[in-house]
Protein backbone atom coordinates (compact mmCIF):
# COMPACT_ATOMS: atom_id res chain seq x y z
CA UNK A 1 0.00 0.00 0.00
CA UNK A 2 1.30 3.40 -0.81
CA UNK A 3 1.87 5.76 1.85
CA UNK A 4 2.40 9.63 1.33
CA UNK A 5 3.17 12.45 3.51
CA UNK A 6 1.75 16.02 3.49
CA UNK A 7 4.26 18.59 5.07
CA UNK A 8 2.65 21.96 5.13
CA UNK A 9 4.21 24.97 6.58
CA UNK A 10 1.60 27.63 7.04
CA UNK A 11 3.80 30.68 7.88
CA UNK A 12 6.30 29.65 5.54
CA UNK A 13 7.54 32.84 3.97
CA UNK A 14 8.03 34.54 7.32
CA UNK A 15 9.40 31.72 9.11
CA UNK A 16 12.49 31.64 6.75
CA UNK A 17 12.59 35.60 7.04
CA UNK A 18 13.27 34.88 10.68
CA UNK A 19 15.45 31.86 10.09
CA UNK A 20 17.57 33.89 8.19
CA UNK A 21 17.76 37.00 10.10
CA UNK A 22 18.70 34.45 13.41
CA UNK A 23 21.19 32.92 11.61
CA UNK A 24 22.85 36.53 10.26
CA UNK A 25 22.21 37.48 13.89
CA UNK A 26 24.22 34.59 15.28
CA UNK A 27 27.33 34.63 13.10
CA UNK A 28 27.69 38.57 13.92
CA UNK A 29 26.90 37.65 17.45
CA UNK A 30 29.40 35.15 16.92
CA UNK A 31 32.51 37.72 15.38
CA UNK A 32 31.84 39.77 18.13
CA UNK A 33 32.43 37.84 20.91
CA UNK A 34 35.42 36.38 19.35
CA UNK A 35 37.02 39.76 18.78
CA UNK A 36 35.59 40.70 22.53
CA UNK A 37 33.36 43.81 21.52
CA UNK A 38 30.05 42.45 23.17
CA UNK A 39 28.93 40.26 26.12
CA UNK A 40 27.18 37.14 24.99
CA UNK A 41 23.43 37.42 26.10
CA UNK A 42 22.80 41.86 24.76
CA UNK A 43 22.42 40.82 20.90
CA UNK A 44 20.30 37.75 21.83
CA UNK A 45 18.03 40.20 23.91
CA UNK A 46 17.88 42.63 20.96
CA UNK A 47 17.11 39.56 18.77
CA UNK A 48 14.65 38.47 20.76
CA UNK A 49 12.36 41.77 21.58
CA UNK A 50 12.56 41.62 17.42
CA UNK A 51 11.47 38.65 17.29
CA UNK A 52 8.29 39.00 19.32
CA UNK A 53 6.97 41.63 16.67
CA UNK A 54 4.08 40.37 14.29
CA UNK A 55 5.79 40.07 10.87
CA UNK A 56 4.39 40.43 7.13
CA UNK A 57 5.25 40.38 3.71
CA UNK A 58 4.01 42.76 1.25
CA UNK A 59 3.62 42.60 -2.34
CA UNK A 60 2.21 45.44 -4.57
CA UNK A 61 -0.68 44.88 -6.55
CA UNK A 62 -2.75 47.90 -8.57
CA UNK A 63 -1.20 50.42 -6.84
CA UNK A 64 -2.05 48.80 -3.23
CA UNK A 65 0.14 47.16 -0.56
CA UNK A 66 -1.17 43.94 -0.09
CA UNK A 67 -0.08 41.47 2.81
CA UNK A 68 1.49 38.37 1.07
CA UNK A 69 2.42 36.35 4.04
CA UNK A 70 1.67 36.52 8.13
CA UNK A 71 3.46 34.76 11.04
CA UNK A 72 2.18 32.92 13.70
CA UNK A 73 1.73 36.11 15.82
CA UNK A 74 0.28 38.07 13.05
CA UNK A 75 -2.01 35.61 12.48
CA UNK A 76 -3.10 35.74 16.07
CA UNK A 77 -3.62 39.39 16.00
CA UNK A 78 -6.51 38.95 12.99
CA UNK A 79 -4.30 39.96 9.99
CA UNK A 80 -5.01 37.87 6.91
CA UNK A 81 -3.23 37.52 3.56
CA UNK A 82 -4.83 39.86 1.03
CA UNK A 83 -5.16 42.95 3.31
CA UNK A 84 -4.33 45.98 2.67
CA UNK A 85 -1.16 46.95 4.58
CA UNK A 86 -3.09 50.63 5.93
CA UNK A 87 -5.68 48.73 7.41
CA UNK A 88 -3.61 46.11 9.13
CA UNK A 89 -0.81 48.98 10.98
CA UNK A 90 -4.68 50.23 11.93
CA UNK A 91 -4.84 46.70 14.01
CA UNK A 92 -1.37 46.17 14.80
CA UNK A 93 0.74 49.22 14.68
CA UNK A 94 4.28 47.46 15.82
CA UNK A 95 3.91 45.90 12.86
CA UNK A 96 7.37 44.13 11.10
CA UNK A 97 7.20 44.64 7.29
CA UNK A 98 9.15 42.76 4.62
CA UNK A 99 8.92 43.05 1.03
CA UNK A 100 7.41 39.62 -0.36
CA UNK A 101 10.28 37.54 -2.96
CA UNK A 102 8.25 34.44 -4.20
CA UNK A 103 11.29 33.46 -6.15
CA UNK A 104 13.83 33.12 -3.04
CA UNK A 105 10.64 31.57 -1.11
CA UNK A 106 10.31 29.01 -4.03
CA UNK A 107 14.42 28.72 -3.64
CA UNK A 108 14.43 27.81 0.22
CA UNK A 109 11.57 25.29 0.00
CA UNK A 110 13.55 23.48 -3.26
CA UNK A 111 16.17 23.35 -0.75
CA UNK A 112 13.97 22.02 2.37
CA UNK A 113 12.92 19.19 -0.17
CA UNK A 114 16.82 18.52 -1.04
CA UNK A 115 17.50 17.64 2.96
CA UNK A 116 13.86 16.15 3.20
CA UNK A 117 15.92 13.88 1.07
CA UNK A 118 17.45 11.91 4.12
CA UNK A 119 13.88 10.26 5.09
CA UNK A 120 12.86 9.20 1.20
CA UNK A 121 14.63 9.59 -2.52
CA UNK A 122 11.00 10.69 -3.52
CA UNK A 123 10.21 14.29 -2.06
CA UNK A 124 8.77 16.82 -4.34
CA UNK A 125 7.59 20.43 -3.92
CA UNK A 126 3.51 21.05 -3.50
CA UNK A 127 2.94 24.52 -3.87
CA UNK A 128 4.12 27.46 -2.38
CA UNK A 129 4.39 26.32 1.38
CA UNK A 130 3.95 22.72 0.83
CA UNK A 131 6.02 19.18 0.70
CA UNK A 132 5.09 15.48 -0.76
CA UNK A 133 7.13 12.75 0.40
CA UNK A 134 6.21 9.07 -0.64
CA UNK A 135 7.84 7.11 1.92
CA UNK A 136 5.89 3.52 0.77
CA UNK A 137 8.55 1.30 2.20
CA UNK A 138 10.91 3.59 3.53
CA UNK A 139 9.21 4.10 7.15
CA UNK A 140 10.83 0.45 8.88
CA UNK A 141 14.22 2.04 8.50
CA UNK A 142 13.27 5.44 11.06
CA UNK A 143 10.91 2.61 13.33
CA UNK A 144 7.45 3.15 11.91
CA UNK A 145 5.61 5.76 10.62
CA UNK A 146 4.76 7.43 14.03
CA UNK A 147 8.64 8.16 14.47
CA UNK A 148 9.47 9.10 11.21
CA UNK A 149 7.17 11.98 11.23
CA UNK A 150 7.76 13.01 14.29
CA UNK A 151 11.51 12.95 13.84
CA UNK A 152 10.46 14.83 11.53
CA UNK A 153 8.28 17.33 12.47
CA UNK A 154 10.88 17.41 15.66
CA UNK A 155 13.85 18.38 13.31
CA UNK A 156 11.92 20.94 10.98
CA UNK A 157 10.46 22.79 14.79
CA UNK A 158 14.33 22.57 16.13
CA UNK A 159 14.87 24.43 12.69
CA UNK A 160 12.41 27.10 13.33
CA UNK A 161 9.32 26.22 11.19
CA UNK A 162 5.92 25.87 12.41
CA UNK A 163 4.74 22.77 10.73
CA UNK A 164 1.94 20.12 10.27
CA UNK A 165 2.08 17.01 8.99
CA UNK A 166 0.09 14.26 7.84
CA UNK A 167 0.57 10.43 6.53
CA UNK A 168 -2.45 8.97 4.09
CA UNK A 169 -2.84 6.21 1.49
CA UNK A 170 -3.20 9.12 -0.82
CA UNK A 171 -1.27 12.93 -1.56
CA UNK A 172 -5.04 14.28 -1.65
CA UNK A 173 -5.98 12.62 1.48
CA UNK A 174 -2.62 13.31 3.34
CA UNK A 175 -3.19 17.08 1.99
CA UNK A 176 -6.36 17.87 3.42
CA UNK A 177 -5.66 15.69 6.80
CA UNK A 178 -2.50 18.17 7.31
CA UNK A 179 -4.02 21.04 6.40
CA UNK A 180 -8.28 20.57 8.25
CA UNK A 181 -8.04 17.80 10.33
CA UNK A 182 -8.02 18.20 13.72
CA UNK A 183 -4.76 17.27 15.68
CA UNK A 184 -4.29 15.75 19.67
CA UNK A 185 -2.97 18.60 22.08
CA UNK A 186 0.28 19.46 21.63
CA UNK A 187 1.44 17.09 18.39
CA UNK A 188 1.54 18.54 14.77
CA UNK A 189 0.72 15.63 12.96
CA UNK A 190 -1.71 12.80 12.02
CA UNK A 191 -1.27 9.33 10.88
CA UNK A 192 -4.33 8.20 8.90
CA UNK A 193 -4.98 4.26 9.15
CA UNK A 194 -3.96 2.43 5.45
CA UNK A 195 -7.38 1.50 4.02
CA UNK A 196 -9.23 4.10 6.29
CA UNK A 197 -8.92 6.96 3.85
CA UNK A 198 -12.94 7.24 3.35
CA UNK A 199 -13.88 7.12 7.03
CA UNK A 200 -10.79 9.43 8.09
CA UNK A 201 -11.66 11.95 5.74
CA UNK A 202 -15.47 12.18 5.74
CA UNK A 203 -15.84 14.77 8.11
CA UNK A 204 -13.46 17.25 7.10
CA UNK A 205 -14.60 20.45 4.95
CA UNK A 206 -15.51 20.26 1.26
CA UNK A 207 -12.27 23.06 0.61
CA UNK A 208 -10.13 20.33 1.85
CA UNK A 209 -10.41 18.53 -1.54
CA UNK A 210 -7.79 21.22 -3.19
CA UNK A 211 -10.69 23.11 -4.43
CA UNK A 212 -11.30 26.60 -5.20
CA UNK A 213 -12.38 29.22 -3.02
CA UNK A 214 -15.20 30.06 -5.56
CA UNK A 215 -16.21 26.23 -5.90
CA UNK A 216 -15.93 25.40 -1.73
CA UNK A 217 -18.26 28.16 -1.02
CA UNK A 218 -20.45 26.97 -4.15
CA UNK A 219 -20.70 23.80 -2.14
CA UNK A 220 -21.14 24.86 0.98
CA UNK A 221 -23.91 27.41 -0.21
CA UNK A 222 -25.66 24.41 -1.51
CA UNK A 223 -25.39 22.41 1.98
CA UNK A 224 -22.59 20.17 0.95
CA UNK A 225 -20.20 21.72 3.54
CA UNK A 226 -18.30 17.85 4.19
CA UNK A 227 -16.94 15.02 1.86
CA UNK A 228 -18.77 12.60 3.48
CA UNK A 229 -21.57 14.60 1.99
CA UNK A 230 -20.30 14.23 -1.39
CA UNK A 231 -20.26 10.58 -0.98
CA UNK A 232 -24.08 9.49 -2.05
CA UNK A 233 -24.37 11.87 -4.63
CA UNK A 234 -24.95 10.59 -8.21
CA UNK A 235 -21.90 11.22 -10.11
CA UNK A 236 -23.58 12.64 -12.98
CA UNK A 237 -25.03 15.49 -11.24
CA UNK A 238 -21.81 16.16 -9.64
CA UNK A 239 -20.14 17.02 -13.11
CA UNK A 240 -23.48 18.79 -14.14
CA UNK A 241 -23.50 20.93 -11.58
CA UNK A 242 -19.70 22.02 -10.62
CA UNK A 243 -17.80 20.21 -13.76
CA UNK A 244 -15.31 17.97 -13.53
CA UNK A 245 -12.90 19.24 -10.44
CA UNK A 246 -14.55 18.32 -8.01
CA UNK A 247 -15.58 14.64 -8.61
CA UNK A 248 -11.47 14.38 -10.03
CA UNK A 249 -10.39 15.51 -6.25
CA UNK A 250 -12.55 13.42 -4.70
CA UNK A 251 -11.29 10.33 -6.48
CA UNK A 252 -7.92 11.20 -6.13
CA UNK A 253 -8.40 11.44 -2.46
CA UNK A 254 -9.94 8.29 -2.32
CA UNK A 255 -7.48 6.51 -4.69
CA UNK A 256 -9.37 5.87 -7.25
CA UNK A 257 -7.53 8.00 -9.83
CA UNK A 258 -3.96 7.58 -9.42
CA UNK A 259 -1.88 10.41 -8.49
CA UNK A 260 2.09 10.49 -8.93
CA UNK A 261 4.07 12.60 -7.39
CA UNK A 262 7.07 14.11 -9.77
CA UNK A 263 10.33 14.21 -7.25
CA UNK A 264 12.32 16.98 -7.81
CA UNK A 265 15.58 15.19 -8.14
CA UNK A 266 14.76 11.65 -10.35
CA UNK A 267 15.31 9.35 -7.83
CA UNK A 268 17.81 6.53 -8.69
CA UNK A 269 17.93 2.79 -8.11
CA UNK A 270 21.24 2.57 -7.16
CA UNK A 271 21.98 4.84 -3.98
CA UNK A 272 23.67 3.95 -0.27
CA UNK A 273 22.54 5.46 2.62
CA UNK A 274 24.20 5.74 5.91
CA UNK A 275 22.98 7.79 9.01
CA UNK A 276 25.00 8.39 12.08
CA UNK A 277 23.67 8.38 15.90
CA UNK A 278 25.93 11.65 16.45
CA UNK A 279 27.09 13.95 14.03
CA UNK A 280 30.83 13.60 12.35
CA UNK A 281 33.16 16.58 11.84
CA UNK A 282 35.88 14.96 10.93
CA UNK A 283 37.55 14.66 7.49
CA UNK A 284 38.38 10.49 8.60
CA UNK A 285 35.13 10.02 10.06
CA UNK A 286 33.80 11.59 6.48
CA UNK A 287 36.05 9.02 4.55
CA UNK A 288 35.45 5.72 6.26
CA UNK A 289 31.73 6.27 5.82
CA UNK A 290 32.16 7.00 1.86
CA UNK A 291 34.36 3.66 2.11
CA UNK A 292 31.80 2.24 3.23
CA UNK A 293 28.86 3.11 1.04
CA UNK A 294 31.17 2.57 -1.67
CA UNK A 295 31.75 -0.69 -0.92
CA UNK A 296 28.14 -1.32 -0.64
CA UNK A 297 27.36 0.19 -3.53
CA UNK A 298 29.89 -0.89 -5.96
CA UNK A 299 28.40 -4.51 -4.19
CA UNK A 300 25.29 -3.57 -5.53
CA UNK A 301 26.34 -2.34 -9.16
CA UNK A 302 28.39 -5.85 -9.71
CA UNK A 303 25.06 -7.93 -9.01
CA UNK A 304 23.50 -6.07 -11.96
CA UNK A 305 26.74 -5.92 -13.90
CA UNK A 306 26.57 -1.99 -14.17
CA UNK A 307 29.21 0.19 -13.49
CA UNK A 308 29.53 3.97 -12.39
CA UNK A 309 29.41 7.16 -14.74
CA UNK A 310 28.28 9.74 -12.55
CA UNK A 311 28.40 9.96 -8.80
CA UNK A 312 26.45 11.93 -6.21
CA UNK A 313 27.70 12.60 -2.55
CA UNK A 314 24.98 14.52 -0.25
CA UNK A 315 25.81 15.44 3.52
CA UNK A 316 23.19 16.55 5.23
CA UNK A 317 23.79 18.64 7.92
CA UNK A 318 22.39 19.35 11.42
CA UNK A 319 21.37 22.96 10.60
CA UNK A 320 19.15 21.76 7.76
CA UNK A 321 21.82 22.62 4.30
CA UNK A 322 23.27 20.37 2.22
CA UNK A 323 26.68 19.78 1.01
CA UNK A 324 27.42 17.50 -2.33
CA UNK A 325 30.07 16.94 -4.71
CA UNK A 326 29.64 14.91 -8.06
CA UNK A 327 32.23 12.88 -10.19
CA UNK A 328 32.58 11.74 -12.98
CA UNK A 329 34.04 8.66 -14.93
CA UNK A 330 35.35 8.13 -18.16
CA UNK A 331 33.42 5.11 -18.82
CA UNK A 332 31.89 2.76 -16.67
CA UNK A 333 33.48 1.82 -13.38
CA UNK A 334 33.19 -0.04 -10.52
CA UNK A 335 36.03 0.16 -8.62
CA UNK A 336 35.56 1.28 -4.62
CA UNK A 337 38.98 2.15 -4.92
CA UNK A 338 39.35 4.05 -8.08
CA UNK A 339 36.07 6.28 -6.84
CA UNK A 340 37.37 7.03 -3.73
CA UNK A 341 40.59 8.67 -5.16
CA UNK A 342 38.24 10.61 -7.28
CA UNK A 343 36.08 12.23 -4.54
CA UNK A 344 39.78 12.73 -2.37
CA UNK A 345 40.25 15.58 -3.88
CA UNK A 346 36.72 17.38 -3.31
CA UNK A 347 37.17 16.99 0.23
CA UNK A 348 38.48 20.44 0.70
CA UNK A 349 35.18 21.65 -0.64
CA UNK A 350 33.15 20.13 2.11
CA UNK A 351 32.14 22.29 4.85
CA UNK A 352 30.77 19.74 7.57
CA UNK A 353 29.20 22.99 9.28
CA UNK A 354 28.40 22.07 13.21
CA UNK A 355 28.01 18.71 12.14
CA UNK A 356 26.43 16.07 9.62
CA UNK A 357 23.99 12.98 10.25
CA UNK A 358 23.42 11.60 7.83
CA UNK A 359 25.04 10.91 4.47
CA UNK A 360 23.99 9.50 0.71
CA UNK A 361 25.60 8.36 -2.07
CA UNK A 362 23.70 8.13 -5.39
CA UNK A 363 24.70 6.64 -8.73
CA UNK A 364 23.11 9.02 -10.78
CA UNK A 365 24.03 7.30 -13.58
CA UNK A 366 24.98 3.78 -14.58
CA UNK A 367 26.00 2.00 -17.41
CA UNK A 368 26.78 -1.70 -18.03
CA UNK A 369 30.21 -2.39 -18.17
CA UNK A 370 32.09 -3.26 -21.55
CA UNK A 371 33.71 -6.45 -21.94
CA UNK A 372 36.91 -5.05 -22.36
CA UNK A 373 37.22 -3.85 -18.89
CA UNK A 374 35.73 -7.66 -17.66
CA UNK A 375 39.12 -8.97 -19.26
CA UNK A 376 40.84 -7.50 -16.67
CA UNK A 377 38.87 -9.74 -14.12
CA UNK A 378 39.47 -12.45 -15.93
CA UNK A 379 43.09 -12.64 -15.89
CA UNK A 380 43.33 -12.06 -12.59
CA UNK A 381 41.03 -14.93 -11.47
CA UNK A 382 42.27 -17.15 -13.81
CA UNK A 383 46.22 -16.40 -12.43
CA UNK A 384 44.64 -17.10 -8.74
CA UNK A 385 43.44 -20.41 -9.96
CA UNK A 386 46.41 -21.16 -11.64
CA UNK A 387 48.58 -20.35 -8.83
CA UNK A 388 45.87 -22.15 -6.70
CA UNK A 389 46.68 -25.33 -8.96
CA UNK A 390 49.95 -25.45 -8.90
CA UNK A 391 50.72 -25.14 -5.34
CA UNK A 392 48.48 -28.38 -4.70
CA UNK A 393 50.16 -29.46 -7.45
CA UNK A 394 53.40 -29.24 -5.29
CA UNK A 395 52.12 -30.79 -2.87
CA UNK A 396 51.80 -34.12 -4.83
CA UNK A 397 47.80 -34.00 -6.06
CA UNK A 398 48.46 -35.66 -9.53
CA UNK A 399 45.46 -34.12 -11.24
CA UNK A 400 45.75 -30.91 -10.81
CA UNK A 401 48.07 -30.14 -13.37
CA UNK A 402 45.08 -31.27 -16.05
CA UNK A 403 42.92 -28.67 -14.22
CA UNK A 404 45.26 -25.88 -14.81
CA UNK A 405 45.83 -26.99 -18.43
CA UNK A 406 42.04 -26.88 -18.78
CA UNK A 407 41.63 -23.29 -18.10
CA UNK A 408 40.49 -21.23 -21.50
CA UNK A 409 43.60 -19.33 -23.26
CA UNK A 410 43.58 -15.48 -22.40
CA UNK A 411 43.96 -13.47 -25.54
CA UNK A 412 46.84 -11.52 -23.95
CA UNK A 413 46.59 -8.62 -26.81
CA UNK A 414 42.91 -8.23 -25.08
CA UNK A 415 44.49 -7.96 -21.95
CA UNK A 416 47.35 -5.49 -22.88
CA UNK A 417 44.77 -3.45 -24.73
CA UNK A 418 42.50 -3.57 -21.25
CA UNK A 419 45.19 -3.02 -19.36
CA UNK A 420 46.40 0.36 -21.46
CA UNK A 421 42.82 1.52 -21.63
CA UNK A 422 42.09 1.20 -18.15
CA UNK A 423 45.18 3.23 -16.67
CA UNK A 424 44.41 5.91 -19.33
CA UNK A 425 40.82 6.12 -18.08
CA UNK A 426 41.81 5.89 -14.45
CA UNK A 427 44.72 9.01 -15.80
CA UNK A 428 41.50 11.16 -17.49
CA UNK A 429 39.49 10.58 -14.41
CA UNK A 430 41.89 11.61 -11.77
CA UNK A 431 42.41 15.31 -14.54
CA UNK A 432 38.45 15.55 -15.02
CA UNK A 433 37.50 15.26 -11.03
CA UNK A 434 40.17 17.61 -9.70
CA UNK A 435 42.93 15.39 -8.65
CA UNK A 436 45.61 17.42 -9.71
CA UNK A 437 44.52 20.41 -10.39
CA UNK A 438 42.13 22.99 -8.66
CA UNK A 439 39.72 23.29 -11.47
CA UNK A 440 35.97 22.88 -10.57
CA UNK A 441 34.87 19.43 -11.46
CA UNK A 442 34.02 18.59 -14.11
CA UNK A 443 36.60 19.34 -16.72
CA UNK A 444 36.44 18.54 -19.97
CA UNK A 445 38.76 16.33 -21.19
CA UNK A 446 39.35 16.03 -24.92
CA UNK A 447 41.59 14.65 -27.89
CA UNK A 448 42.65 16.22 -31.06
CA UNK A 449 40.73 14.11 -33.86
CA UNK A 450 41.84 14.40 -37.54
CA UNK A 451 39.10 15.25 -39.94
CA UNK A 452 38.22 15.26 -43.57
CA UNK A 453 39.19 18.65 -44.78
CA UNK A 454 42.35 20.25 -46.21
CA UNK A 455 41.82 23.06 -44.80
CA UNK A 456 44.09 23.27 -41.38
CA UNK A 457 41.24 24.72 -38.96
CA UNK A 458 39.03 22.09 -40.17
CA UNK A 459 41.60 19.14 -40.32
CA UNK A 460 41.66 18.59 -36.44
CA UNK A 461 38.72 18.59 -34.06
CA UNK A 462 38.61 17.67 -30.29
CA UNK A 463 36.49 15.20 -29.27
CA UNK A 464 35.82 13.14 -26.18
CA UNK A 465 39.03 11.96 -24.65
CA UNK A 466 38.25 8.30 -24.59
CA UNK A 467 35.03 8.53 -26.69
CA UNK A 468 34.92 5.58 -29.60
CA UNK A 469 38.02 4.20 -30.91
CA UNK A 470 41.44 6.10 -31.78
CA UNK A 471 41.17 7.63 -35.43
CA UNK A 472 43.94 6.68 -37.92
CA UNK A 473 46.11 9.49 -38.82
CA UNK A 474 47.15 9.42 -42.70
CA UNK A 475 50.76 9.31 -43.41
CA UNK A 476 50.31 12.80 -45.43
CA UNK A 477 48.92 14.29 -42.05
CA UNK A 478 52.09 12.84 -40.18
CA UNK A 479 54.38 14.04 -42.43
CA UNK A 480 53.13 17.39 -43.31
CA UNK A 481 55.01 20.30 -40.82
CA UNK A 482 52.53 21.82 -39.19
CA UNK A 483 52.95 24.94 -36.40
CA UNK A 484 52.85 24.36 -32.77
CA UNK A 485 50.22 26.66 -32.37
CA UNK A 486 47.57 26.91 -34.96
CA UNK A 487 44.78 30.21 -34.43
CA UNK A 488 41.41 30.43 -33.70
CA UNK A 489 40.61 31.92 -37.23
CA UNK A 490 43.24 33.48 -39.45
CA UNK A 491 44.36 37.19 -39.06
CA UNK A 492 44.98 39.70 -41.65
CA UNK A 493 48.59 40.92 -42.18
CA UNK A 494 49.45 44.74 -43.05
CA UNK A 495 52.40 44.44 -45.84
CA UNK A 496 54.89 46.81 -47.83
CA UNK A 497 54.28 45.03 -51.10
CA UNK A 498 51.75 46.16 -53.83
CA UNK A 499 52.76 43.12 -56.05
CA UNK A 500 50.52 40.45 -55.14
CA UNK A 501 52.45 37.67 -56.29
CA UNK A 502 55.36 38.20 -54.49
CA UNK A 503 56.10 37.52 -50.69
CA UNK A 504 56.03 40.39 -48.72
CA UNK A 505 60.02 41.32 -47.46
CA UNK A 506 57.99 42.55 -43.81
CA UNK A 507 54.56 42.50 -42.62
CA UNK A 508 52.76 44.14 -39.62
CA UNK A 509 50.72 41.75 -36.94
CA UNK A 510 48.98 43.21 -33.91
CA UNK A 511 50.48 46.38 -34.48
CA UNK A 512 54.08 44.96 -34.18
CA UNK A 513 56.45 45.12 -37.15
CA UNK A 514 58.35 41.73 -38.64
CA UNK A 515 61.16 41.81 -41.35
CA UNK A 516 61.20 38.16 -43.13
CA UNK A 517 64.83 37.12 -43.29
CA UNK A 518 63.83 33.45 -44.49
CA UNK A 519 60.70 32.02 -46.07
CA UNK A 520 60.07 28.66 -47.15
CA UNK A 521 57.22 27.73 -49.77
CA UNK A 522 54.58 28.17 -51.18
CA UNK A 523 52.25 25.04 -50.03
CA UNK A 524 49.16 24.80 -52.14
CA UNK A 525 45.82 24.20 -49.73
CA UNK A 526 43.06 23.35 -52.02
CA UNK A 527 39.60 24.26 -50.66
CA UNK A 528 36.69 21.53 -50.04
CA UNK A 529 35.86 20.97 -53.48
CA UNK A 530 33.15 18.59 -51.99
CA UNK A 531 31.47 21.15 -49.51
CA UNK A 532 28.44 23.36 -51.63
CA UNK A 533 29.36 26.67 -52.19
CA UNK A 534 26.88 28.17 -49.41
CA UNK A 535 28.94 26.44 -46.68
CA UNK A 536 31.63 29.35 -46.83
CA UNK A 537 34.49 27.19 -49.09
CA UNK A 538 35.02 28.50 -52.84
CA UNK A 539 37.34 27.41 -55.30
CA UNK A 540 38.76 31.52 -54.90
CA UNK A 541 39.77 30.12 -51.35
CA UNK A 542 42.93 28.21 -52.80
CA UNK A 543 46.14 29.28 -50.80
CA UNK A 544 49.70 29.54 -50.51
CA UNK A 545 51.57 28.90 -47.14
CA UNK A 546 55.08 29.83 -46.35
CA UNK A 547 57.13 29.26 -43.27
CA UNK A 548 59.21 32.29 -42.79
CA UNK A 549 61.22 33.64 -40.30
CA UNK A 550 61.74 37.66 -39.27
CA UNK A 551 64.80 39.28 -38.22
CA UNK A 552 64.60 38.07 -34.18
CA UNK A 553 64.18 34.26 -35.32
CA UNK A 554 60.36 33.78 -35.09
CA UNK A 555 58.65 31.71 -36.98
CA UNK A 556 55.46 32.20 -38.30
CA UNK A 557 52.62 30.49 -40.75
CA UNK A 558 51.57 33.09 -43.78
CA UNK A 559 49.25 32.32 -46.28
CA UNK A 560 48.21 34.58 -49.26
CA UNK A 561 44.42 34.02 -50.98
CA UNK A 562 44.99 33.45 -54.43
CA UNK A 563 41.91 35.58 -56.09
CA UNK A 564 42.12 38.43 -53.46
CA UNK A 565 45.92 38.84 -52.71
CA UNK A 566 45.59 39.06 -49.28
CA UNK A 567 47.99 37.89 -46.79
CA UNK A 568 46.77 35.91 -43.36
CA UNK A 569 48.63 34.93 -40.60
CA UNK A 570 47.51 31.64 -39.49
CA UNK A 571 49.94 30.33 -36.67
CA UNK A 572 53.04 30.09 -34.89
CA UNK A 573 56.10 27.49 -34.77
CA UNK A 574 57.88 29.18 -32.04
Amino acid sequence: MKRVVSLWLPHWATDRLKIASRRAEGLAVHREVRLGKVRLNEPRLAWASEEARPLVTVAAANGRALLAAIDENASAAGLLPGMVLADARALVPDLAVRPSHPDKDAAALAQLADWCARFSPWVAVDGADGLFLDITGCAHLFGGEARMIEDLAQRLRRFGYRVRLAIADTPGAAWAAARFATLARGSDSIILPSGGTREAIAGLPVAALRLSQVQAAELERLGLKTIAELYPLPRAALLRRFGLEPARRLDQALGRIDEPINPRTPASPHEARLAFAEPIVEAASIAAALDRMLAGLCGHLASEQLGVRQLRLVLFRVDGSLQHVSIGTSRPNRDPHALRRLFAKLFDRLDPGFGIEAMSLTATQAEPLEDLQLVLAQARAQSQKRARAENRAAVETPLLPAAAESAEPLDETAIERAVDEAALAALADLFANGRFANEPAPVRLTRPAPQESHLPERAVAPVPALAGKAERWTAIALSTVRPVRLLPRPEPLETDETESETLPTSFRWRARPHRIRLAEGPERIAPEWWRPAASGASVSDTRDYYRVEDSEGRRFWLYREQTVSRWYLHGLFA
